[in-house]
């Protein structure tokens, strides 16, 4: 299925209808919080799976998903999804792996951002997108609003400005109109070294 920039592929709060997996493209994924302020969780790009929790007691999506840019998805039905994982032994396996992983991911970043100042969950956040995107002509692949940033660091819009302002004079960043860029990644990473933890791609 192709999905327009901006286009929902999950609707958070409605009735699960299946498993979505990126076949080309970017999409963010996101909860809403308090005051319908929204809280992007994390970041999918190609080979990334969507809608997971689909396979939980729950009835409905507990989170949504955007798409960045057009993006091709695949869909597979919850039933098309069983009769796979009953079959291949291999695949079932993967599962199991892959939600123990993202257990600990989601765990470990609860965790962690509670003893985390504002500038290192903003330059935490960078590291993280440019693990997933990765840079081209000294620029992250993704142009992302100060907005989005804020909403995925768990702070504000005005202090992840602040902050970037502070990043740029440090040279730490550099920016180009709306794009940023990291011109050494492992300088900015030891910015935030001393806990030793990365939110993971």
């Amino acid at each position: 299925m192709k999905c327009r920039k901006g286009q929902s592929i999950v609707i958070e709060g409605s009735p699960i209808h299946g498993m979505y997996f990126v076949h080309t493209g970017q999409v963010k994924v996101f909860s809403t919080g308090i005051n319908g302020r929204e809280q992007i969780l994390r970041f999918a790009v190609n080979g990334e799976m969507l809608g997971q929790r689909g396979f939980s007691s729950r009835q409905i999506y507990p989170v949504g998903a955007v798409a960045l840019e057009d993006t091709i998805m695949c869909h597979f039905t919850l039933d098309a999804m069983r009769s796979m994982l009953k079959s291949l032994p291999t695949m079932a396996y993967d599962f199991m792996v892959f939600y123990a992983e993202e257990l600990n991911r989601s765990e470990t970043k609860v965790r962690m951002f509670a003893h985390m100042t504002v500038r290192e969950k903003v330059i935490d956040a960078l590291l993280y997108i440019n693990r997933k995107f990765g840079q081209t002509n000294g620029v992250l692949n993704i142009q992302l609003s100060r907005r989005d940033i804020a909403d995925f660091a768990g702070t504000t819009e005005e202090q992840v400005i602040r902050v970037l302002s502070a990043l740029k004079k440090e040279k730490l960043t550099e920016s180009f109109g709306k794009k940023i860029g990291i011109p050494d990644v492992d300088l900015l990473g030891r910015e935030i070294d001393e806990h030793h933890y990365f939110i993971q791609s």
